[in-house]
């Protein structure tokens, strides 16, 4: 957390996606970081500190839940939460089993989005 703020990874191929996620974040008061492959996910992971990462399911250089399963075993006390246009029960059995906190599906409203986020960490600073 940087000055009170939570800091958010976005991990997406879209910028569009990116740039409205980040827009919207920010102007609620989050920090936010992003990266649009898997590769740049893990290596900001790795040198930076999160309170959650937004990972999308379809990235050009790895499958999201793989890289869930990553970030899980790096950063266990990060928040992860999927967010997909493919939604299916087995990828959002998968995505709870490898470490998401949560598992959306495209497009989101941003007033759910920003709802689930504050009872993620309401939960996360309970426990």
């Amino acid at each position: 957390m940087v000055n009170g703020k939570k800091r958010i990874l976005l991990i997406d191929d879209d910028k569009s996606i990116l740039r409205i996620l980040s827009r919207t974040l920010t102007k609620h008061g989050y920090d936010t970081d992003t990266a649009e492959t898997g590769k740049e996910a893990e290596e900001k992971t790795t040198l930076n500190s999160y309170d959650l990462a937004l990972i999308d399911v379809k990235l050009p250089d790895v499958d999201g839940l793989d890289l869930l399963k990553k970030i899980h075993e790096c950063r266990p006390e990060m928040m992860k939460i999927i967010l997909t246009g493919f939604a299916s029960m087995e990828n959002g059995a998968k995505a709870l089993e490898r470490g998401a906190d949560a598992y959306l599906v495209k497009p989101v409203k941003p007033e759910d989005l920003l709802r689930i986020l504050e009872e993620k960490f309401k939960e996360y600073e309970k426990s």
